[in-house]
């Protein structure tokens, strides 16, 4: 896995390794464990969970000494400055591009039922998906390209779980 440090003086340095640490529970190493808050313990992590090789989570306080761990992302711009809450809150977007957090259940389609489902397909903290229960079958909502707004709309007409048309937004 690839990830990039800087030093204290700000000179960054691309390093490699090979993953020990297991952060999402899959079974599969994800993460290499190192000392990223400078506190003389390996139990900090760079985590690559959407599995591209490149290290997308940092987490902080892995020890289990009682501190929160903290988690962060990188959103694309090379530093790990998105917060995320591992207890399932997402940032997300309404159709009207007004930003939420909450989830994973919400009432993204605004009838008066929190029956939606927010999902983060990259793990990034913010939702890219969203399913919505309707009394003619489910209306799907992606962000295709990663910017917080969605892109498509799929409908399931007949019910049976599967998108049976799609149009852009």
């Amino acid at each position: 896995m690839d990830y990039c440090l800087a030093n204290d003086d700000g000179a960054a340095a691309i390093w490699n390794g090979q993953p020990n640490l297991d952060l999402d529970g899959d079974g599969r190493l994800d993460a290499i464990g190192l000392d990223l808050d400078g506190d003389g313990m390996q139990d900090d992590a760079l985590a690559d969970f959407d599995g591209d090789g490149v290290a997308d989570h940092a987490v902080l306080d892995l020890d289990n000494d009682g501190a929160t761990e903290a988690w962060f992302t990188d959103e694309g711009s090379g530093t790990w400055g998105v917060a995320v809450d591992r207890g399932g809150q997402l940032r997300w977007f309404g159709l009207d591009g007004v930003e939420h957090t909450g989830g994973p259940v919400i009432d993204f389609d605004e009838h008066g039922r929190a029956d939606d489902r927010l999902l983060d397909t990259d793990d990034n903290g913010v939702a890219d998906r969203v399913l919505c229960a309707g009394e003619n079958g489910m209306t799907g909502y992606v962000d295709t390209d990663g910017d917080g707004k969605w892109n498509v709309r799929l409908t399931d007409t007949d019910g049976d779980g599967l998108a049976d048309g799609a149009s852009t937004l």
